[in-house]
C-alpha cells in the first residue's frame, strides 16, 4: 500500500508550484488514535466528506478546523488509496482538581471560580488554562489581603489519557493596613478625615468588620466620601491629586497616602431657576435648599434638583431634566448657581408588567400597586407602589423600571420584576435576659399561604414566668380595599413569683377576630373583638390587694374585649432607625356582662431626629391609664408596671410604682408615664456599619396608683450607656445605668441585657 503523508504545516507546501499531492475523490473516511472523543464527532467539525475532492486547500482547513476545537494535540492527515485517514493525539482530560492547604476559601467556591476560566474537572487539559487559572486563585487570595499568597501547580499523569491537577497553597498571613496618610489637609484635621473612612488601621473590633484589609473598592468610597465631605462644605476646588498603596517587603504591612487639596470655601450669592418649568415658579422655589449668604453643600444642591424632578415626575414628566450650572468668583469666594429645567415630553403609563412572581398570584403584587394603567405618569405613586410591595417581605428583590414604548413619544411601561424568596418559615429559638431568664420559643409561619398573600402562624413562647402557645392567621385584603381580616387563639401560663413584681399566677385561654382599616397611605385602624377566660392564683406570699380582688370576685375571669388601635409608622428601617416616627394608640373596653368591667387606653410617640451621618436623637414618649366601672376593681392583672430594659433602665423589671407594704413587691398601678432620650452613634472602629450602635441615655418614668394622681416630682430618672447589636445570631441589648433620684423602697438593677438567637 502506497501511503502519502500530509505534514501539518501544510500551508508551508503550498507555496511551492507543485502541489503536495495529487487531489482524488474520497472514498472513504477512517479515524485513528481517538480513545474518549467519538468518531461522530470528528466528522463533524471536518470540513470535508466522502465524495469530495480533496486538495491543498481542503487538507488544510480541515487540519486547522480541528486543532480549532482544543480537543487535540497532534493532527496528521494520511492517504490510503482513496481513503483518507485522519490521525489523531488526543489532549488529556481533567480526571480531578484538588487544592491543598486551604483555609480562607472552601474547594468547591474555588472551583466555581476557576469553571469560569475554563479549569474544571472533566474538561481538557491546556497548560495556558491552567496558567489562567493559577493567576485567578492569586487574584482570588490578594482581593482578601493575602499578598504573600504562594500557588504551586502540579499536573500528575493518569491512565487512559488523563492528568490530575494539584494546587498546593501557601497562603501566608494576611496583610493589615499600618498607616493612613492625608497629605494636603488644612481645614480639617487628618484625625476627623480619617474617622470618616472605612478602611483604619487595626483597631479593638478591625477582627470583626476586616476594614484594616486593604480593598481597591473601599479605598473608592473612602475617597468619594472624603470628596462629599469637603464639597457639603463649600470647598468647591476640592480635589484628590493621588493615592499610593505599598506593601512592606514582608508581604505584611499595607501603607496608603492619600494627597489632596482643599482650595477655597464659597459661599452662595443667589440661586435663580431657568427653563419651562410648567409649574408655578413660587412652587418649584420652594423645592431649593440652598439658601444664598449659606456656604455652599453639593448635599443640599442635589436635594434641590431631585425634588425638582420628582416634583415634575409627579406630573408626568418622566423624562425631567434639572441641572445646576455654576458661576465661580473667585476674588469673592461666591458661587451663584442657575438651576436649568427642561420638563421634557409628558407621557402616561400604558401597561404595567409584573414577571419573576413563581408562587404569588398576580393579584397580590398587582393590589399594592398606586400607580395606574392608562393614568399619567406619577413618581411619587411609582416609587410608593415599589414600597408596598416590598415590604410584603415575600420578594428578596424589587425592582420597577419604567422603559419607553418602542415607536411612542408619550408612553411607557412600568415594569414591576421580583425575586421570590421562601416564605415559610419554621424557626426554633433560645434567649436569655435579666427580667425573663432562660427562655425557648418556636414557630411555624407561612406568610404567603399557597401565593394568596394571607398569612398563617403557630407559635409556642416558654420562661420561668410565662408559657404562651397561640394560633393566628390574617387575610390582609379580606375585601377589595385593603381591610385586613384575621383571628387569634392562645393559651396563656403566668407566674410572677421569679419577677421583681407581686407574685401571682394566672392561666388564660381564649381567642378573637380583628379587622385592619387603612385610612391613609401610611395610617391604619385596628379593630378587634375577642373573648378570655383566666384563672387566677394566689397564696400566703402575694399581695394583701391581689388576695382582697380574687376574695370579692372569685378566681375565674370571663372578659368580652373589644380594641381599638391606630398607627401611623413614618420610621426609615425597623432594623437601624435613623429617621422618622412612630405613633400609635390603643383603647381597649372590656363590655358589659365581664366579670372584669375596664378601659385602658396607650399612646406612644417615637421620633427619630438625624444630627448628623452618624448621629440619630431618639426621643419616645408613653402614656397609659386604664380604670373600670360598674362598680368594680381594675383587674390587677391588667396593672401597668415600669422599669428596665424598655421604659426606666437601671431599676430591676417592673419594680416602679406603688408596692405592698408588707411584702415590699411593685403591684401595678393604673396610670404610667415613660420618657426616654437616647442619642444613638457607631461603635468607634466599625466606620459605617450601623448594626452595632451605641447609645447615651435619660430615662424617665414611673407607676401611679389607683388613689393617687399624676405627678411629675415622683418620677424616677436614670442615666447611662447601652449596646444593641443586630447580630448574625439575633438581637442583643446590654444597658448600664445609673438611677439619680431613687428611693429607700426602690429595686436596682444597673446592669441590664438582653439577648436571643435563632438556630
Amino acid at each position: 500500500m502506497n501511503k502519502k503523508l500530509l505534514a501539518g504545516l501544510i500551508s508551508a507546501l503550498l507555496a511551492h508550484a507543485a502541489h503536495a499531492f495529487d487531489p482524488f475523490q474520497i472514498k472513504d473516511i477512517r479515524v485513528e488514535g481517538i480513545q474518549r472523543t467519538e468518531a461522530g464527532t470528528v466528522f463533524s467539525y471536518l470540513p470535508v466528506k466522502v465524495g469530495d475532492t480533496m486538495n491543498d486547500e481542503k487538507a488544510a482547513a480541515a487540519i486547522k478546523a480541528l486543532f480549532a476545537t482544543g480537543f487535540f494535540k497532534d493532527v496528521r492527515l494520511e492517504i490510503d488509496g482513496q481513503i483518507l485517514v485522519v490521525v489523531l493525539e488526543e489532549r488529556p482530560a481533567i480526571a480531578s482538581l484538588e487544592f491543598t492547604g486551604l483555609k480562607a476559601f472552601k474547594p468547591e467556591d474555588l472551583k466555581k471560580s476557576l469553571r469560569d476560566v475554563g479549569l474544571a474537572e472533566s474538561r481538557i487539559f491546556d497548560r495556558a488554562v491552567v496558567e489562567r487559572a493559577e493567576q485567578e486563585l492569586k487574584r482570588q487570595y490578594l482581593a482578601q489581603g493575602h499578598y504573600a499568597v504562594q500557588v504551586t501547580t502540579t499536573i500528575t499523569p493518569l491512565e487512559r489519557n488523563r492528568v490530575g491537577v494539584n494546587f498546593s497553597v501557601n497562603e501566608g498571613d494576611i496583610a493589615k493596613i499600618k498607616q493612613i496618610n492625608i497629605i494636603g489637609a488644612g481645614a480639617m484635621s487628618e484625625a476627623d478625615l480619617l474617622d470618616l473612612m472605612v478602611l483604619r488601621t487595626s483597631g479593638w473590633l478591625t477582627w470583626y468588620t476586616k476594614n484594616d484589609q486593604y480593598s481597591k473598592q473601599k479605598l473608592s468610597g473612602d475617597l468619594e466620601t472624603l470628596r462629599s465631605h469637603y464639597l457639603d462644605r463649600g470647598y468647591l476646588e476640592f480635589n484628590i491629586d493621588s493615592t499610593q498603596v505599598s506593601i512592606s517587603p514582608d508581604k505584611q504591612d499595607i501603607y496608603i497616602t492619600i494627597n489632596l487639596t482643599e482650595g477655597e470655601r464659597y459661599t452662595v450669592s443667589s440661586v435663580k431657576l431657568a427653563g419651562q418649568m410648567l409649574l408655578p415658579e413660587e412652587e418649584l422655589t420652594k423645592l431649593v435648599q440652598v439658601v444664598p449668604g449659606e456656604v455652599f453643600s453639593r448635599e443640599k444642591m442635589a436635594d434641590t434638583t431631585k425634588a425638582i424632578s420628582e416634583r415634575l415626575g409627579n406630573e408626568g414628566y418622566a423624562f425631567a431634566n434639572v441641572n445646576a450650572a455654576p458661576e465661580l468668583n473667585k476674588e469673592k469666594r461666591q458661587v451663584a448657581f442657575t438651576v436649568f429645567i427642561d420638563p421634557g415630553r409628558r407621557v402616561y403609563v400604558r401597561r404595567i408588567n409584573v414577571s419573576g412572581n413563581t408562587r404569588s398570584r398576580d393579584e397580590v403584587i398587582r393590589r399594592e400597586m398606586r400607580q395606574v394603567e392608562g393614568a399619567w405618569y406619577d413618581g411619587e405613586k411609582i416609587n410608593k407602589s415599589r414600597t408596598r410591595v416590598d415590604r410584603l417581605g415575600y420578594f428578596d428583590e424589587v425592582t420597577v423600571e419604567t422603559p419607553a414604548v418602542a415607536g411612542a413619544t408619550d408612553q411607557v411601561d412600568m415594569e414591576v420584576k421580583v425575586k421570590e424568596k421562601p416564605t415559610g418559615n419554621i424557626m426554633l429559638g433560645a434567649g436569655f435576659s435579666s427580667a425573663e431568664k432562660f427562655t425557648l420559643s418556636g414557630s411555624v409561619q407561612q406568610q404567603n399561604l399557597f401565593g394568596s398573600g394571607k398569612h398563617i402562624g403557630v407559635q409556642v413562647s416558654t420562661s420561668k414566668s410565662n408559657q404562651v402557645y397561640s394560633l393566628s392567621h390574617t387575610d390582609p385584603y379580606f375585601t377589595v380595599d385593603g381591610v385586613s381580616q384575621g383571628f387569634d387563639i392562645y393559651t396563656r401560663k403566668t407566674d410572677t413569683s421569679t419577677l421583681a413584681v407581686g407574685s401571682f399566677g394566672s392561666d388564660s385561654a381564649g381567642g378573637g377576630v380583628r379587622w385592619g382599616l387603612p385610612i391613609a397611605e401610611d395610617d391604619y385602624l385596628n379593630v378587634g373583638l375577642s373573648i378570655d377566660r383566666t384563672t387566677l392564683k394566689t397564696d400566703a406570699n402575694s399581695p394583701l390587694r391581689y388576695r382582697n380582688y380574687v376574695t370579692t370576685f372569685g378566681a375565674r375571669s370571663n372578659t368580652l374585649l373589644t380594641t381599638l388601635g391606630w398607627q401611623k409608622d413614618a420610621r426609615d428601617s425597623l432594623l437601624v432607625t435613623t429617621k422618622g416616627s412612630l405613633r400609635r394608640a390603643v383603647l381597649e373596653v372590656s363590655l358589659p356582662g365581664s366579670t372584669a368591667t375596664y378601659v385602658r387606653a396607650t399612646y406612644q410617640h417615637q421620633h427619630f431626629f438625624p444630627l448628623d451621618r452618624r448621629l440619630t436623637l431618639a426621643v419616645n414618649g408613653e402614656v397609659g391609664v386604664a380604670s373600670s366601672y360598674g362598680n368594680k376593681d381594675l383587674p390587677f392583672f391588667k396593672n401597668f408596671y415600669a422599669g428596665g430594659i424598655g421604659s426606666v433602665r437601671g431599676f430591676d423589671s417592673g419594680s416602679l410604682g406603688p408596692r405592698d407594704t408588707a411584702l415590699n413587691e411593685a403591684i401595678g398601678g393604673d396610670k404610667r408615664l415613660i420618657g426616654n432620650a437616647e442619642l444613638l452613634f457607631p461603635v468607634p472602629g466599625m466606620g459605617r456599619d450601623n448594626s452595632m450602635r451605641l447609645s447615651v441615655f435619660m430615662d424617665a418614668g414611673n407607676v401611679w396608683g389607683y388613689d393617687s394622681k399624676f405627678s411629675l416630682g415622683s418620677l424616677r430618672y436614670s442615666g447611662g450607656v447601652a449596646l444593641a447589636w443586630n447580630s448574625p445570631m439575633g438581637p442583643l441589648k446590654f444597658s448600664y445605668a445609673n438611677p439619680f433620684n431613687k428611693k429607700a423602697e426602690d429595686k436596682v438593677q444597673r446592669l441590664q441585657f438582653q439577648m436571643g438567637s435563632v438556630f
